[in-house]
Parts: structure tokens; C-alpha cells; sequence
């Protein structure tokens, strides 16, 4: 599987996360079982697969979250097992986990300012912020747990993209939201990855992400299927959703 990854990042490639033959579980439970998987700089690597697949335990690895029970995590070049996600965090490696990442009893103001601690100043982070995502400037005021699911996803991504992060890590950025939202939300990750920064993408449906993704793989029962070039992977997935693939 090493050899598919890497000839799809091309010749010359900068891998920013590679897991080689990673194993991972929860107590007794073995969860996964030797994946590889690569994220080439400045590209949009889509893992995909029904609940179950073992999609969120292999983002918990690769943002210190959860160890790896045997196999290598590396960041751009380094052996960072056991590393913590603080200092993946410090490293360039920040996760916008399901469910999003703010402060729902703050304004959206206050959510952009706590991200500050990266060393931005804050109009800096509010300018930027409100320059990508008008509607979080019109709500700026607002309380972030009343805002709508799309905005609360906007908000969790301009925090995220104040630390200037390296690689991006999103975990069911469609969840529970609206055809419409999301593809808007999928337009808003190809900007960014236009900008340079490496983006990791857990999917479970696949046709949110397919358009914006450069590489997608395709999980199952904890062990990566297949990876191929979007379009490549179609048939595995028909498979994998119907419960017929291997």
C-alpha cells in the first residue's frame, strides 16, 4: 500500500504526516490494524468509510490523541510517537474535531480571541477571519451556541486557521448540516488548501468531499482498502457503503 501512496504524491514529493503500519485500539480492543497513510504538502488527503471503519481512531493518532500500540507517525520528517498534542499543536498540526471546536457560551468575538495565545494579535485574527467568513463579522456579537450549524463550523475553522497551522485535520466537517452548507463549508477547504496548507479530511459521506480531495482512501474494519485519485475509488466505495466490499 506504501508504493500506491507515494506514487500518488508524485516524484519529489514533502510528505507533512505519513503513519506507516500503525496499529491503534482502546484497552483490549484492536481498532487498527497496520494502516498506512500519507499527506503530501499542500494537498487534500480524503479518508473515507462507513461508522465503524476506524476513520476517527487514525485522526486520533495523527493528532497525539490516541498512541499508537506499533508503527511510525511522522511530521514533516519526524518520529513524533508518544508526542503529545500540545506539542503536535506547537508543531503545526491543528484538529477540528466532530462536534466543532469552540466555546458555545461565547460571542464569536471572544471564540476568535482565545486564539490569540498563538501569538497573532487579535484584530489580525478578526480581520482575517471575518475576510474569509462574512457571516461570522455580521455575527460577531452573537453568542457561538446559537449560531447555525454552518456558522458554528465557520467559526472552528477561522480559530484553527489563526495558528497558522501546517497541517489541517477535520473530522465530519458534514455532520448534521444541510447539502448546502456543506459544499459551501468543501469550497471554504479548497481556498485553504489553495493557500498551501496540508489538509486531512475523515468523511463518512464521501460525495461531500470527492470534489475537493486530491487523494482518497477508503477504509474498512480498521485497514485501508484502497487510495487512488478520487474518481479511482468510486467502485470500492459502492461496495464498502453496501456492506459488500471484502
Amino acid at each position: 500500500m506504501w508504493a500506491e501512496w507515494e506514487a500518488l504524491a508524485g516524484p519529489g514529493h514533502r510528505p507533512v504526516l505519513e503513519l506507516r503500519d500503525v496499529r491503534a485500539g482502546y484497552g483490549a480492543i484492536d481498532v487498527l490494524f497496520g494502516v498506512d497513510l500519507l499527506v503530501p504538502a499542500g494537498q487534500v488527503v480524503a479518508l473515507l468509510g462507513a461508522n465503524g471503519a476506524g476513520k476517527s481512531t487514525t485522526l486520533k493518532v495523527a493528532s497525539g490523541l490516541l498512541p499508537p500500540t506499533a508503527g511510525c507517525v511522522h511530521l514533516m520528517g519526524r518520529h513524533v510517537n508518544g508526542a503529545t498534542p500540545d506539542a503536535l499543536a506547537r508543531a503545526g498540526v491543528c484538529t477540528i474535531p466532530e462536534g466543532r471546536g469552540i466555546f458555545p457560551n461565547l460571542t464569536v468575538r471572544e471564540n476568535l480571541r482565545m486564539a490569540t495565545h498563538a501569538g497573532r494579535p487579535r484584530q489580525e485574527i478578526e480581520d482575517r477571519a471575518y475576510e474569509r467568513f462574512p457571516r461570522l463579522g455580521e455575527r460577531r456579537h452573537q453568542v457561538a451556541g446559537t449560531l447555525s450549524g454552518g456558522e458554528q463550523q465557520m467559526l472552528s475553522m477561522a480559530r484553527a486557521l489563526a495558528t497558522d497551522p501546517a497541517l489541517l485535520l477535520l473530522d465530519e466537517l458534514s455532520m448534521g448540516l444541510a447539502p448546502i452548507i456543506v459544499e459551501r463549508l468543501y469550497d471554504h477547504v479548497a481556498a485553504i488548501a489553495a493557500e498551501g496548507v496540508s489538509i486531512l479530511i475523515v468523511e463518512q459521506f464521501a460525495h461531500a468531499v470527492m470534489g475537493v480531495a486530491d487523494i482518497a482512501a477508503v477504509m474498512v474494519h480498521g485497514r485501508v482498502e484502497q487510495v487512488g485519485r478520487p474518481a479511482d475509488v468510486a467502485g470500492t466505495l459502492v461496495g464498502t457503503y453496501l456492506g459488500t466490499s471484502s
